[in-house]
């Protein structure tokens, strides 16, 4: 095996180790990954995020739980995994329409997760939205 299979397997182990104590299943090999993520039960149904805490054309990171909300549109809100489908980092908040992870720079767009520039290869996982008054929930 070589050192870059070696160090792969590594973190595909460590992060699917730390995901699923997160309540996160399903990703997949290496480099590109497939984003199948359930929502952790500790907040399903429940308020995660207000609308008024998220910018048009913006959005934020819920680092709690993983999840990136965002409103590409006056009054439509979109929820995805704040886990890169690439090699698993964090993406940072949505801006100008665009989640950006800091890692190694792919883009995704935050009307639908899906992939802008590499170099990952899937896009993020979405969840359905659900609003309750000002208060932005995720099923």
């Amino acid at each position: 095996m070589t050192e870059e299979a070696v160090g792969c397997s590594r973190r595909r182990l460590l992060g699917t180790a730390t995901l699923a104590g997160a309540g996160v299943l399903g990703l997949g090999a290496c480099g590109t990954r497939s984003a199948k993520a359930i929502v952790p039960p500790a907040i399903k149904g429940k308020v995660i995020a207000r609308t008024g805490e998220i910018p048009v054309g913006g959005g934020k990171v819920l680092d709690k739980w993983k999840i990136v909300v965002a409103q590409p549109s006056q009054g439509t809100f979109k929820a995805f995994s704040a886990t890169c489908t690439h090699q698993g980092c964090t993406v940072g908040s949505p801006e100008d329409g665009v989640i950006t992870c800091p890692c190694h720079g792919s883009e995704f767009d935050a009307t639908d997760g899906s992939v802008k520039q590499g170099p990952a290869g899937a896009p993020l996982q979405e969840f359905t939205v659900r609003l309750q008054g000002d208060g932005i929930t995720v099923a």
